[in-house]
């Protein structure tokens, strides 16, 4: 009994809005950020956020996203999203090395949204986060700068190719629909 009166009582502090404890199995995952050694657990993280989950290269033709992904970020950051870079060679456009990842996510685009380690995304050696991805949309990722747009469930709303850039009309439009929800209008 006292310890469900210290859960009653640290569940109001949160101003009475209540996440299930229960963590969308999408989100059961961990991955090391790009720089650093901190290993990150979606669950812990990133539940109840909406989030735009986006496979990345530093030597694509698409990677000139990373700004518009940035200010996208920016934009609704404080309104629910989270941003995703998961910089993969699949498609034989990734450095081996981490620093030079780095270099061109934070210092050539200036991005702050979070970053992972390298990591496979499609096929049988995909992680696990894209192999649900996968799983749950019929679709992996054709190329780098693939988006997946999760909603604050752990559900994904919609998949956006590489060529739909972040500044897409339909793409914000998505984006800004599920923010605006509250996890009182969605159960």
């Amino acid at each position: 009994m006292k310890g469900w009166l210290i859960l009653t009582m640290g569940l109001s502090c949160l101003g009475g809005e209540v996440w299930s404890a229960e963590c969308p199995e999408l989100l059961e995952f961990s991955l090391r950020k790009l720089q650093g050694p901190e290993e990150v657990n979606f669950c812990e993280a990133y539940q109840g956020t909406v989030i735009l989950a986006v496979n990345t290269a530093s030597q694509c033709g698409y990677t000139p996203q990373f700004k518009g992904l940035e200010a996208l970020y920016q934009k609704y950051k404080d309104r629910g999203l989270v941003l995703l870079g998961f910089p993969s060679d699949d498609f034989k456009q990734e450095y081996d090395e981490a620093e030079k990842t780095a270099r061109v996510c934070y210092i050539n685009y200036g991005v702050t949204f979070p970053m992972f380690t390298k990591t496979s995304v499609t096929g049988d050696e995909a992680n696990a986060f894209f192999k649900k991805l996968a799983a749950e949309t019929g679709r992996e990722p054709s190329w780098n700068f693939f988006k997946y747009l999760i909603d604050r469930q752990g559900k994904v709303r919609e998949v956006f190719s590489s060529k739909v850039t972040p500044e897409n009309a339909e793409l914000q439009d998505k984006i800004d629909a599920l923010v605006k929800q509250t996890h009182h209008s969605i159960r």
